[in-house]
């Protein structure tokens, strides 16, 4: 069974900056894919960016796209998330999961483990 945990969630004006964690439980960390979703209120759950098994490759949604950056350490079995330039549009509660494969994709049900979940809350 494996485990995530969010962190990093908090409330931050425009322009502000929070870098999320994700620590996850379990061995062989460093197999599979990790990606971050989020959801804001009212709207379903939304693809914002992953990062293939060694860190190799990332891929973001165009929304977050240089603004955001997917890292992990795999040593330490955690992914992060960095966020800069944040905007109000970006409020949502952020998941990470884990991909089914070390590639990962964009749907959902391309991920078979989720955290609970962080709240980031864009002051305008």
């Amino acid at each position: 069974q494996v485990q995530l945990v969010e962190s990093g969630g908090g409330l931050v004006q425009a322009g502000g900056s929070l870098r999320l964690s994700c620590a996850a439980s379990g061995s062989s960390f460093s197999i599979n894919a990790m990606g971050w979703f989020r959801q804001a209120p009212g709207k379903e759950r939304e693809f914002v960016a992953r990062i293939t098994g060694n860190g190799g490759r990332t891929y973001y949604a165009d929304s977050v796209n240089d603004r955001f950056t997917i890292s992990r350490d795999n040593a330490k079995n955690t992914v992060y998330l960095q966020m800069h330039s944040l905007k109000p549009e970006d409020t949502a509660v952020y998941y990470c999961a884990r991909a089914r494969d070390s590639w990962g994709q964009r749907a959902m049900d391309g991920y078979d483990y989720w955290g609970q979940g962080t709240q980031v809350t864009v002051s305008s």
